[in-house]
């Protein structure tokens, strides 16, 4: 088995896991029985899509992927602050 194919392989391998990782998120958001439980099934989910996007990015050599992740994890952040704000006051804005 030469390097390449050991390598195409674990790529291959770490995408299902991410994108099984993805689909157990979005049951998470969908089914959580709490706001805090919905808040953190989309951080992860975020998490999840850099992830695909840097994985995919590594897989095809393209450096856009790699500009789309940060992306990505920025906007995740921000989010993930506005949620968790909003739940502990009840406003994101003051």
């Amino acid at each position: 088995m030469t390097t390449a194919t050991l390598l195409s392989a674990a790529s291959l391998f770490a995408l299902a896991c991410v994108l099984l990782a993805m689909l157990l998120c979005t049951l998470r958001l969908l089914i959580g029985p709490s706001a805090q439980d919905r808040v953190l099934a989309l951080d992860t989910l975020s998490m999840c899509a850099m992830l695909l996007a840097l994985l995919l990015g590594m897989r095809h050599g393209s450096d856009i992927y790699f500009d789309a992740a940060l992306l990505i994890a920025l906007l995740g952040f921000v989010s993930t602050i506005a949620l968790a704000k909003f739940l502990l006051r009840g406003e994101v804005i003051e």
